[in-house]
């Protein structure tokens, strides 16, 4: 009972957001780092530190995400590797078409603002993001970048 209550919670906020717009798309410029997973039969996985973030760079619905992994220092190490994206409307949904030169596939973008982001994946798990900044624990003064 508990798992359906869940499941229909979930669909209840699911349903009541907003659709995302060509005009969100620019909010997800930036680092992004999972707050949990809600998976299909309602269960949740929390991440409560993340070692790494998604980083996007988009412009006019073409761009990329890469892995980065945050510092201590407020840097990141950045890797070569990146999957190139495109957004695409389609039947009233927003949807992140992906490509490596390993795969291609696609996963829905259900919500996104400037702090929050979900997306539903093939096996209808939903990643819930939060902006991320860079981390500076050294305490330094210095400017994180």
């Amino acid at each position: 009972m508990k798992k359906i209550y869940a499941l229909l919670c979930l669909l209840v906020l699911m349903s009541c957001q907003q659709k995302v717009t060509e005009k969100d798309i620019s909010k997800m410029n930036g680092y992004w780092e999972i707050e949990k997973v809600v998976l299909p039969d309602g269960s949740e996985k929390e991440y409560s530190i993340n070692e790494t973030f998604e980083y996007f760079k988009i412009k006019n619905n073409i761009g990329f995400r890469k892995k980065v992994k945050p510092q201590l220092n407020g840097r990141f190490i950045v890797d070569d590797q990146s999957g190139k994206l495109e957004i695409v409307f389609k039947n009233e949904k927003t949807y992140i078409n992906y490509s490596t030169a390993y795969a291609k596939w696609k996963e829905e973008l259900k919500s996104l603002s400037d702090e929050k982001m979900v997306i539903i994946n093939s096996q209808n798990s939903a990643y819930h993001y939060k902006k991320a900044g860079p981390i500076n624990l050294l305490e330094d003064g210095k400017k994180t970048q």
